[in-house]
């Protein structure tokens, strides 16, 4: 489907589809259990943990911005992660990169460390390190891209290719972008996942998460494996994030005008040595971004010219932007992804990914523009008043 179709199947997921009563508006089905027609014959539903209507709902309308077969809505993005962790055996090996998301770090390195599977760890930018990765003939590849929080950037497709070439799965997470402005599936991947506590929800008032197949047989797999540990969304959250899928077209169109003025602001303010953000033609990854986004997006990180009192003054004289983790919700947050979003790595592996103590990741809300580059500008100013 085009792109410009992609805004249809946001806001028309589930709309018109109640035939009992003629609600414009999907119902929420709370209902924890569902009758059997009789003896051994099953509805379609019979117990909320394995299938759901409400969620059901969400599972399609991402599957379909996504362009895959199946969707398996799950309760946080940590269990997606999680979810897919289970086509992997204790002879398998799980390629990752050296900078992907603190918490998926975590699970990872931990479950590695319990031998559930082998792990390789490698900086994905690096084409040496990541073919010698594959030459290894890894069950699955997991992209991060753009990375969190260095927005580093990869080939998607090129590395799908590659990892096709030695029989590896790629699952890549698509939390930063959403399907709006990136369809990895489209690009050679086999599974999509998400934290829809962030763009897909985008309102900071769910935690969630999906994983979605191109192949339907591996969703059929994956759909087992989410009702067998238990892992699947509640039906009032899929309602909510229901309802703010609807919304994810405008807001993303707003979020990605905030953030260019924010960006192009921050160039030339002396508190800040580097910004990481692939907009920037300087960047080392704009030309894949370019090549396989349809926008830039909303996240980007800097890096302060000075220490750590620059660092906690910065974040002691902000007030629009709110110091908090997580992303993608309408309201502009800024965090410190070495003690926050990335306290599950040590500071070794911190160091190796190129996260400093210095580094700050913002998440840019849908406010008027003026008031972020206001309240940004003026915190910036006061960190670099502590720092003389």
């Amino acid at each position: 489907m085009k792109h410009d179709k992609l805004n249809t199947i946001a806001v028309q997921a589930g709309i018109n589809s109640d035939e009992h009563h003629g609600a414009v508006v999907p119902a929420m089905h709370l209902s924890s259990t569902y009758s059997l027609k009789g003896f051994n014959e099953k509805r379609q539903y019979d117990y909320s943990r394995s299938g759901n209507p409400t969620r059901t709902t969400l599972a399609e309308v991402i599957a379909d911005l996504e362009g895959g077969s199946t969707g398996v809505i799950t309760g946080t993005g940590m269990s997606a992660i999680h979810l897919v962790c289970q086509l992997l055996t204790n002879e398998d090996t799980l390629l990752i990169p050296h900078d992907c998301y603190g918490g998926s770090y975590r699970l990872f390195t931990h479950l590695a460390a319990r031998g559930v599977f082998k792990l390789q760890v490698v900086d994905q930018t690096n084409e040496q390190q990541l073919s010698d990765a594959l030459a290894k003939k890894p069950k699955l590849v997991l992209l991060e891209t753009p990375s969190n929080p260095l927005l580093r950037l990869v080939d998607i497709a090129k590395i799908c290719q590659q990892a096709k070439d030695v029989g590896a799965l790629v699952a890549v997470d698509n939390t930063f972008l959403s399907p709006l402005l990136q369809r990895p599936l489209d690009l050679g991947a086999d599974i999509v996942i998400h934290s829809t506590t962030k763009f897909i929800n985008g309102h900071s008032d769910v935690v969630g998460g999906a994983v979605v197949t191109k192949d339907a047989e591996l969703g059929e797999t994956l759909t087992w494996w989410a009702n067998c540990i238990g892992i699947t969304g509640s039906p009032f959250d899929s309602y909510l994030t229901l309802r703010g899928i609807k919304t994810l077209p405008i807001r993303l169109k707003q979020h990605d005008e905030n953030t260019k003025q924010l960006v192009q602001f921050l160039q030339s303010h002396p508190a800040i040595s580097t910004i990481h953000y692939p907009g920037l033609v300087d960047h080392p990854g704009h030309d894949i971004a370019k090549a396989q986004q349809t926008g830039f997006g909303s996240m980007f990180s800097f890096e302060l010219n000075g220490g750590e009192a620059q660092v906690k003054a910065l974040f002691a004289n902000v007030k629009l932007f709110t110091l908090a983790q997580s992303l993608g919700g309408v309201e502009s947050l800024i965090s410190h992804p070495s003690t926050m979003t990335h306290a599950g790595m040590d500071l070794d592996a911190q160091k190796a990914a190129g996260i400093n103590q210095t580094l700050i990741r913002v998440s840019v809300g849908l406010e008027d523009i003026s008031d972020i580059i206001e309240d940004l500008n003026n915190a910036l100013n006061a960190s670099q008043a502590v720092s003389k």
